[in-house]
Parts: structure tokens; C-alpha cells; sequence
């Protein structure tokens, strides 16, 4: 807008400039070419009195002497009463101009030589027609026009250069107001919510800037609105949270009681989560820093150690593979697990009993690559499976499932692929970026194959 805005002002002040320039270019050039004519004409006119007096050449040399150099008039008297023509000084004049002179009585000027010259036509006592002749050279006829265009074009220049230091100033105190607007815009889309921006400037920009705030409170409101209902829609779940725990008391001892009281449990710690992050108005924008996360190693084994005792109810084979070893991941714990039960809880939901299933961790210099496959029947639509809300919206299933995953990969810069695994059944990778750079688009063993029909997914 800024560097508009000069153009524009540099454009229109050029074609002023111009407009005015030019035509008073022209006129000194003819003020100048009139001036020297008239000096022409006095000095014409100061050799007609001696012309009407008398025609002796001695006499009129003299007269033409004191008024100019010889070279500059000269007079040309016609033949009368038996007297010759006269001649006097230097003629540059064509016969035929000064003969036109002579049978027209009144000046002219013809192109000579090196210039111009006035040619005065006087009566003569006898009653013929003297012509005078003076000489203007072309450098008389153009003096002091050099210098005058010169300053009109320094002049010109000057007001393009004031117009575009005037223009400047204008843009910049339109942009400025745009900058900021566009600058908190930025900080909005990255969930700074306290970001606002100065009613001031041109009054569209101000009007923006009004509606730019009045936007970003709108957010707020929302988003306060959406945390509350989504504390109040959890903190609902507590009373039949308190009905399992007291059941689960009541269950005695045993493997599947203790699984029960875990779970229930867990569930209630999951909950209160909830409630604190839903309540919490400042919302979570900043990255991992440097030596956060956790150990994937640790928390496969866990939530296995969770997820192996229900295979053993089903009658499931499980294998686990590359947790021998810490692999730390810029991931926050509750996040990986919230993951790997999603993941985990789809291969018991979609898949028949006694179907088996297997989680690796590779571990390499770039990426952590974490592999849950199954020996199930597959996934019918990949690209829906992954879209957010794309589950089959039976038994339970939301679709939200493989968009947790997909978000926690794409928070390190990875990626989720979902292909076919080596146990025929499905395959998910999830690609996790320990550098935060661009996810390696690339595929395990290849690039994904078209998959086989028969399973949901939440």
C-alpha cells in the first residue's frame, strides 16, 4: 500500500509538472525570440530618421556605424531621379525578400545564415522605399532559454521529490495501522488471546480494527463457553464413576477385579484431567522445550501390562518389540498413552476374539517410529479412517480415535500412515519427529498398499 500510494503521487505530479512545464518552456523560448527582434526593430528604428533626411552614403555609413556594426545592418536604398541604387553595410537578406519588403511596407524576417534577420522598410523623401536590414544571430534570439528550462526541470524535480516524501509519510501512517492488524491476527492464530489491536488510523482501518477486536473477544467468549460445557459434560460423569468404584470394591479379590479397580480408576484420574484443562483459561500453546517429554519405551510397557491381561481373557497373542531400551520422545506421557489406548482399543473393538496384535518402537537418529498392527480384517476407507469424525459411528465408535493419533504426530512434525501389516491384518505408523522439522514423507516397507475390507474404526 505504502509503495502504491508513492507511485501514485510520483505519477501525477510528473503529469503536472509536465502540464505546466512545457508550455512555459515554450513561451520564455518566444519571450526570448521577441525580445531580440525588438532590440532588431530599435536599432532599425534609429536609422529612419537619417533616412528621411538625406541618402548620401557618407552620411548614412556613419549613422549605420553608430548604430551597429556593419556586419550586423546594412540599408538598401532603390535607384531614383537618376541615382544609382545604394548599398550600405553587409546584406544577408535575399533580393527577392528585400524586394517583397519593399512592395508589401510593413517588416518581416527571414532565415539567413547563422540566424535571422528584420528586414524595416522606411519611406524616402523622394517617395521610395528604403529597406533596413538587421541581422539577429541565433544565439541572441535563444540567450538565457538554457537556463530558464533548467530551472523549470530543477523545479520539477523538486516537487516529484516533495510529493514523494509527502506520499511516504501518508503511506506509513496507513500502513502502520494495517501492519498491527495483521500482526495481531498472527498472534491470535497462535492462541494468543489477549491480542488486540489500536483503534487508530484512516477511518476504514480504524473500523477494522474495531471489528478485529470485537472478533477476538467474541473468541474468547466462545472459548470460555466451550470449556465450561465441556467441564460441566465431564464433571456428569461422576456419579456413575462412584457407582463402578464402590461396585468394584465389592468385587473381591482377583486378576479381573483388579483390572476393574484399575480401570475405574484410571478413568476417574482421566476425568479430573478434563475438568482442570477445561477450566484452565489459559490455553496450552507453547512447544516441548528441550529435555521434556517422556521415555515411549516406558509408557508402551505400561499401558501393555494394561492391555496384555484382557488379550489373555480373549485368548489373544501379543508381541512387543524395541522397549528394551528408553526412547525419549519430545511427546508428553499422557498424550502417548491416550494415543496408544485409542489405537489399542480399536484392535479389541474391531476385531474378533482371539485375533492377535503387536506394538513396535524403532528407534532412530531423526524419528521415533512407533507400529500397532493386527492380524484383523482391515480398514475399508484409510483416508476417511484418518478424516476426524470418519468412524462408523456404531458401537461406541466417535471417529476421533486416529485424529488423537494424528495430532500428536503432527505436533512433532510427524505423520500417521495406516497400511497393511505383516500379521494381514491393519498396520498404523506413527512418525514422530525428534527435531520438529517436516515429517519424512516416506512409508515402512514401502509405500502403503490399498487395504482390506472388513473393520470400523473409532
Amino acid at each position: 500500500m505504502r509503495w502504491a500510494l508513492v507511485k501514485v503521487c510520483v505519477a501525477v505530479t510528473t503529469m503536472v509538472v509536465v502540464a505546466f512545464a512545457v508550455p512555459l518552456g515554450l513561451v520564455i523560448k518566444e519571450m526570448a525570440r521577441d525580445r531580440a527582434f525588438s532590440n532588431a526593430e530599435r536599432e532599425a528604428a534609429a536609422i529612419a530618421p537619417a533616412l528621411s533626411i538625406t541618402t548620401d552614403r557618407d552620411e548614412l555609413e556613419r549613422v549605420v556605424a553608430s548604430a551597429g556594426s556593419d556586419a550586423g545592418i546594412g540599408v538598401h536604398i532603390p535607384a531614383a531621379d537618376r541615382e544609382p541604387a545604394v548599398e550600405i553595410g553587409k546584406g544577408l537578406a535575399a533580393a527577392k525578400d528585400i524586394a517583397m519588403t519593399r512592395k508589401l511596407g510593413r517588416a518581416s524576417t527571414t532565415e539567413v545564415a547563422g540566424g535571422s534577420t528584420l528586414l524595416q522598410p522606411i519611406a524616402l523623401s523622394s517617395g521610395e522605399i528604403a529597406v533596413v536590414e538587421v541581422y539577429v544571430p541565433e544565439a541572441e534570439v535563444s540567450n538565457g532559454v538554457g537556463t530558464a528550462w533548467a530551472v523549470l526541470a530543477a523545479v520539477g524535480i523538486a516537487l516529484i521529490v516533495g510529493s514523494v516524501a509527502v506520499a511516504d509519510r501518508l503511506g506509513i501512517r496507513m500502513v502502520q495501522p494495517a501492519q498491527r492488524l495483521v500482526e495481531s491476527a498472527h498472534e491470535l492464530g497462535e492462541g494468543k488471546l489477549g491480542a488486540r489491536v489500536p483503534e487508530e488510523g484512516p477511518t476504514e482501518l480504524r473500523l477494522a480494527a474495531v471489528a478485529f477486536n470485537s472478533m477476538a473477544d467474541q473468541v474468547v467468549q466462545l472459548l470460555a463457553n466451550e470449556r465450561e460445557l465441556a467441564a460441566d459434560l465431564s464433571h456428569r460423569l461422576r456419579t456413575p464413576l462412584t457407582v463402578l468404584r464402590l461396585n468394584a470394591a465389592s468385587l473381591g479379590d482377583g486378576p479381573a477385579a483388579e483390572q476393574t479397580r484399575a480401570a475405574v480408576a484410571q478413568l476417574e484420574r482421566e476425568v479430573d484431567t478434563i475438568i482442570r484443562t477445561a477450566r484452565d483459561a489459559k490455553p496450552q500453546t507453547a512447544a516441548i522445550g528441550a529435555g521434556a517429554g517422556c521415555d515411549a519405551a516406558e509408557v508402551v510397557r505400561e499401558r501393555m501390562d494394561f492391555w496384555s491381561a484382557l488379550a489373555e481373557d480373549e485368548g489373544r497373542k501379543v508381541r512387543v518389540a524395541g522397549v528394551d531400551r528408553p526412547v525419549r520422545i519430545p511427546v508428553a506421557r499422557a498424550d502417548l498413552a491416550a494415543a496408544l489406548d485409542a489405537l489399542l482399543g480399536n484392535v479389541f473393538r474391531h476385531t474378533a476374539e482371539g485375533t492377535a496384535f503387536a506394538v513396535d518402537v524403532h528407534n532412530g537418529e531423526d524419528a521415533v517410529i512407533l507400529l500397532v498392527s493386527d492380524a484383523g480384517p482391515g480398514i475399508v476407507d484409510p483416508e476417511a479412517a484418518m478424516a476426524r469424525g470418519g468412524g462408523s459411528g456404531s458401537d461406541g465408535s466417535t471417529g476421533l480415535g486416529l485424529d488423537i493419533v494424528r495430532r500428536l504426530a503432527e505436533s512433532t512434525g510427524g505423520d500417521v500412515r495406516i497400511g497393511s501389516s505383516v500379521l494381514g491384518g491393519t498396520e498404523v505408523r506413527i512418525w514422530i519427529q525428534l527435531d520438529g522439522r517436516a515429517p519424512v514423507r516416506r512409508g515402512h516397507r514401502g509405500t502403503v498398499r490399498r487395504r482390506r475390507r472388513g473393520a470400523a474404526v473409532s
